[in-house]
């Protein structure tokens, strides 16, 4: 058991989704066949060991209390703890650019005061990881440390994706917090801040109690502005990370699911990703239908060919079509004849015989939810 609280972020939006965020926000985009980006954060604090789990919502919340419930699939439906939802303020011209936003934790100052563990692990609700906490959590109380923040060493010359690196001595306590943008490549790989922390919760209601009147402060800026008098140290994690801010990002994070290395470390072993049960009959294919390497989830008729593509539950593929390099969203129709490649359709889209929609590798198109083509 551990002795923490979690709190999530799952307030983020982004444009740059081309649609596919612009009634939900991130953290409730269906991914990998049959989860939503949320159920990884939320299963690796279950998986944890926590058992009281706040997130952090958008006004426009609905697709993640549709999805959550009462938290049921994640044991989260408890008499002590549980699941609790936490509104998020309205950021309006301060937009949303910020990791953990002072402002929303302010706003939910009861959550933390009425639980009583000793440290609060926080995370954002837009990437892909499978982590246990209980390691860094038992470095963070055998340091005595103030925050621990996790990180993955990254090569920052190929992908620098977080925004955050840690400079650390060789007991891990961090001396400085910079930007990779910019940085002259001088080793093979830099720790990246992978936005996931552990903090003493004492220690963040007074963060926010002198903080949270300023505005909308980034609690990572108040972090590194602090970090000659707080004992701040980093934690290694190993686990596979991808941060979802782009379409781009979304769909090269999907299409990695199709490499069997990838799903053995996302999801099978000792440490499970769950997701809401849904009772749907198996998929059926029928003598026509052709499929090679994708993921295709249950409730779906396959009558046409399907390549190197990811079906979420519930899409209908009639026969003659070619489903290539995509990703079809739940209870997608798509009409004899009709072919996508490098394609996104988000839920309830309807393709009619005969069309044909390709994007490309970088610049997949999408097809926004409930489209008739």
């Amino acid at each position: 058991m551990s002795n923490a609280t979690g709190i999530i972020f799952a307030n983020s939006g982004y444009d740059s989704l081309q649609g596919l965020a612009q009634e939900r926000p991130i953290a409730a985009v269906p991914f990998g066949g049959r989860y939503r980006i949320l159920d990884f954060a939320l299963s690796s604090m279950v998986n944890s060991g926590l058992r009281t789990i706040g997130l952090v919502t958008p006004r426009y919340n609905r697709p993640l209390l549709d999805h959550l419930g009462a938290g049921k699939d994640w044991f989260l439906d408890r008499k002590a703890g549980g699941l609790f939802i936490l509104p998020g303020v309205v950021h309006g011209l301060a937009g949303n650019d910020h990791t953990f936003c002072i402002k929303d934790l302010q706003y939910n100052t009861e959550y933390l005061q009425k639980d009583f563990e000793e440290n609060v692990v926080i995370s954002r609700g837009d990437q892909i990881f499978n982590i246990n906490f209980q390691k860094a959590l038992e470095s963070h109380n055998d340091k005595q440390a103030d925050v621990t923040l996790i990180y993955k060493e990254c090569d920052i010359s190929v992908d620098p994706v977080y925004e955050r690196l840690l400079e650390m001595d060789n007991n891990r306590k961090v001396y400085n917090i910079t930007d990779p943008k910019g940085r002259e490549v001088k080793e093979p790989s830099y720790p990246h801040f992978v936005n996931m922390l552990i903090i003493r919760r004492d220690l963040l209601l007074n963060i926010i109690g002198k903080y949270g009147s300023v505005g909308c402060m980034d609690l990572m800026d108040i972090l590194t502005v602090n970090l000659e008098v707080l004992k701040i140290y980093g934690s290694p994690t190993d686990s596979l990370m991808g941060l979802i801010s782009t379409v781009q990002d979304y769909f090269h994070r999907s299409m990695d699911l199709l490499d069997s290395e990838v799903r053995d470390k996302l999801w099978l072993g000792e440490d499970q990703i769950r997701t809401k049960i849904v009772d749907n009959p198996p998929t059926r294919y029928t003598s026509q239908a052709k499929v090679s390497n994708s993921l295709i989830a249950s409730g779906c008729t396959i009558a046409g060919e399907v390549l190197n593509s990811i079906i979420f539950r519930g899409v209908i593929v009639e026969r003659g079509c070619q489903i290539k390099n995509s990703i079809i969203l739940p209870n997608c129709h798509i009409h004899e004849n009709a072919q996508t490649e490098f394609a996104i359709l988000d839920k309830f889209v309807k393709i009619n015989g005969g069309n044909i929609l390709k994007g490309s590798l970088n610049n997949p198109l999408v097809v926004i939810k409930s489209t008739v083509i």
